[in-house]
This record gives C-alpha cells, sequence and structure tokens, in this order.
C-alpha cells in the first residue's frame, strides 16, 4: 500500500519565503563531488518546509510510496512562496535534479560556507536541539529509515527546519553557490 504521513504544525515564522528541508535514502557518488551527480543515487523520503503559514512533513512510508511522495513535492514546489532557502543547498538542488527531472532554484543559502556542518553552527548560535533524536546527524537518521523507523526522522526533519529558522533569523543567509548540472 502507498502512503505518506503528513505532519503540519502551526507555528508562525517572520521571515519572507520558505525553508526546505530533505531526508533521504542513498548514498554520495564522491568521485562527483562537484557537480550534480554528487547526489543521483540519493531517493527523497522526507519533505519538510516552513514558512509565515507553519511547519509540514510528508515523509514516504514505503518504497512504493517514493513516487508519491516525488510527484507531492513537484506539486509543492511549483505552489511555495520563494525565495527557497535551505541549509546546504546543494543538496536539495541535486537530489531533486535526479528524483523530479528540473532544476529547482534555491535563492538563500544558510550555510556561511560550503560543507559548513549544522552541529557546528546550533551551539555557536545558541540554538535549542528541538527535541532532534540524531542531533544533527543526517547519517544516523537515514539508517533509521533505512530500517523503516518514520516516527524519529519525522522528528529530526522537524528539528531541522527549526535550527534552520532560527539560523536564518539569527545570522541570515548568503548566496548560494553555482551547481554544475550534469545528467548521468
Amino acid at each position: 500500500m502507498k502512503n505518506i504521513t503528513k505532519k503540519f504544525e502551526n507555528i508562525p515564522s517572520n521571515f519572507e519565503g520558505t525553508i526546505i528541508d530533505i531526508e533521504t535514502d542513498g548514498k554520495f557518488c564522491d568521485e562527483f563531488q562537484n557537480d550534480s551527480r554528487y547526489y543521483k543515487y540519493h531517493k527523497p523520503i522526507i519533505f519538510g518546509f516552513i514558512n509565515k503559514n507553519g511547519l509540514s512533513i510528508l515523509c514516504a512510508e514505503n518504497e512504493e510510496s517514493i513516487e508519491m511522495l516525488k510527484n507531492e513535492i513537484n506539486e509543492l514546489l511549483e505552489k511555495l512562496e520563494r525565495p527557497f532557502h535551505a541549509f546546504n543547498c546543494d543538496f536539495e538542488r541535486g537530489v531533486f535534479f535526479y528524483n523530479l527531472n528540473k532544476k529547482i532554484i534555491f535563492e538563500k543559502e544558510l550555510n556561511i560556507k560550503k560543507y559548513e556542518a549544522k552541529r557546528e553552527v546550533v551551539p555557536l548560535l545558541e540554538i535549542p536541539q528541538y527535541g532532534d533524536p540524531f542531533y544533527d546527524d543526517g547519517k544516523a537518521c537515514m539508517d533509521a529509515l533505512l530500517k523503516g523507523e518514520i516516527n524519529r526522522p519525522i522528528a529530526h526533519n522537524r528539528s531541522c527546519l527549526l535550527k534552520e529558522r532560527d539560523i536564518l533569523l539569527k545570522r541570515g543567509f548568503r548566496k548560494p553557490d553555482p551547481l554544475n548540472y550534469i545528467n548521468a
């Protein structure tokens, strides 16, 4: 059976646009760290976003529901308020490129430099963990997803969105680095 778990929280946020954060299943293609192929083996399992209307999370419950989630992501990306923000825009852009077959523009990058670790930024800016069961460890979240867990990964995605909102409000953003898109 194809199912997607959906969560919504009425958490008003005072910023322009939408922060997007995804959780995936897959491995990095290390020989292509400087272009989109680095992300070609990742599939979105959780799609979360926060904006002035609240916080929403969609989670594919099984392998069969991933295609349904991709379709919902495609529809939502057309409707969500711009500009789009992400902590690591290359990740979201690369995963979307290979899974949605389109280039999604992110206008605002929340990390100061490429490969900055969120787990280092959060304590530096005195941002709470917001109940993150994995303490900013995306690999632990992916491992839980691979074991069929969804509650802790959803809690992780929720906390990432709240942390990224706080990062945006406390220190701002930068223009994303360009991503070289290559079909392969």
